[in-house]
């Protein structure tokens, strides 16, 4: 009824049964074990002729026979579940416009390293507390292109990502069980720089600070009006004086400022509408901020020569743009792509005295630092620039003018 082989030193067993054969591997060297499950699968060929035993009718009869009973068919191993499947299947499922193209690019980044350090092939479902923690204890170890250390707060996030998918992968049923993320011990953070003027930053690089202190510089007032009239100067497209004038006279993000249409720029109540994202969690938001005179005479000149389409910002000409996702295009106004929002940036102000400018966030800090530094209530500049977070509003705080100096006078007469 029943007969062992052996192939490539594994036994199989071979079944004579209802008038078919079946050959079966039984996953063994061992030939004491294949004798055993032999003995059994003959014994359960007898219970089922003799009746005591029945193999149900969609039943894998020989899966049956070597299960005693327990199993019809072969079963279902599920593939593991790997870091790289868990985050492809993430960004694959995240639904247009449901995070800013900025937010999904870093998380993408943060998945790439993650993936480098714990391995792409990761068993995501045994990841525990001291898999995480080695990752934070490396990538803290890790150098930057600043040949610095990764910052506790860039790690951080990247554990946010992973946690982030970590929940998609619980409400889609293909994980169980909570992130490990208690008890994990971090470097210690480094608070971010106040803003602070050009010359407070020239004078500290002289003294030996890192030229990492740029990204925390705002221009006053004087400095706005010159970088925009030299942007007017040197701009490659009509677009880019405007949307300068509007990063720095709103605040606006540069996601912000790509998202902006026509239709939000109210000249005659003097008011811009901006689109948000950031605010609320999963709800598209507003804020609104009044038209300082001088952008409502740029705005007036920009809209007066706008080459169509709903997009405040955009293009009819064919542009290079240097974008990754390819920006020679010309078929009717185009809205701009973050990289190419990026591009004209450099391009506009490097090769000149502006060169030390980070990006379009400098003219956001700016703004933000000017208003306090004119004692702009805290509440209305939040309002206008859509601040969430008591971090953010102690770089700038220092900006009021204050009565500081006069309480400690007058406390130590």
């Amino acid at each position: 009824m029943a007969g062992l082989e052996v192939r490539n030193g594994r036994f199989n067993i071979i079944v004579r049964f209802g008038g078919r054969r079946f050959v079966r591997s039984l996953k063994t060297t061992d030939e004491s074990v294949a004798l055993t499950r032999k003995t059994r699968v003959e014994e359960n060929i007898r219970l089922v002729e003799s009746g005591r035993l029945v193999i149900p009718q969609d039943a894998d009869a020989i899966t049956f026979l070597l299960s005693d009973g327990k199993l019809t068919s072969k079963p279902q191993i599920e593939a593991t579940l790997t870091l790289a499947k868990l985050f492809e299947q993430f960004f694959d499922d995240v639904p247009d416009g449901n995070l800013e193209d900025t937010t999904l690019s870093g998380m993408r980044l943060h998945s790439r390293h993650l993936q480098r350090i714990l391995g792409k092939q990761f068993a995501v479902q045994s990841l525990c507390k001291d898999d995480l923690q080695g990752y934070v204890t490396k990538r803290s170890r890790e150098r930057t292109n600043r040949d610095t250390n990764v910052a506790a707060s860039t790690i951080h996030k990247e554990l946010v990502t992973f946690r982030t998918a970590w929940g998609y992968g619980v409400n889609t049923q293909r994980l169980h069980g909570d992130f490990p993320r208690k008890g994990i011990r971090m470097p210690k953070a480094k608070e971010m720089p106040v803003f602070q003027t050009w010359s407070q930053i020239t004078s500290q690089i002289k003294q030996g600070a890192k030229d990492e202190l740029w990204d925390a510089l705002y221009l006053d007032m004087e400095q706005i009006t010159k970088l925009l009239r030299d942007v007017r100067r040197y701009a490659s497209y009509p677009f880019i004086h405007p949307m300068f004038a509007m990063a720095a006279y709103t605040g606006a993000r540069r996601s912000e400022l790509m998202r902006s249409e026509l239709s939000d720029i109210d000249l005659d109540t003097g008011v811009i509408t901006i689109r948000e994202k950031k605010r609320v969690r999963g709800q598209l938001t507003t804020r609104r901020i009044p038209i300082a005179k001088p952008l409502d005479k740029i705005l007036r000149g920009w809209i007066k020569s706008h080459p169509g389409g709903v997009h405040t910002f955009c293009h009819s000409e064919k542009v290079v743009g240097r974008s990754r996702k390819g920006s020679s295009r010309a078929d009717g106004p185009i809205a701009l792509t973050g990289h190419e929002a990026n591009w004209h940036f450099r391009h506009t102000v490097d090769d000149s005295n502006w060169g030390v400018l980070k990006g379009w966030h400098c003219l956001r800090h700016s703004f933000i630092s000017n208003c306090a530094s004119r004692g702009i209530d805290q509440r209305m500049i939040d309002e206008w620039v859509g601040h969430s977070t008591e971090a953010m509003r102690r770089r700038y705080r220092h900006l009021f003018p204050s009565t500081q100096q006069d309480a400690i006078n007058r406390l130590f007469l």
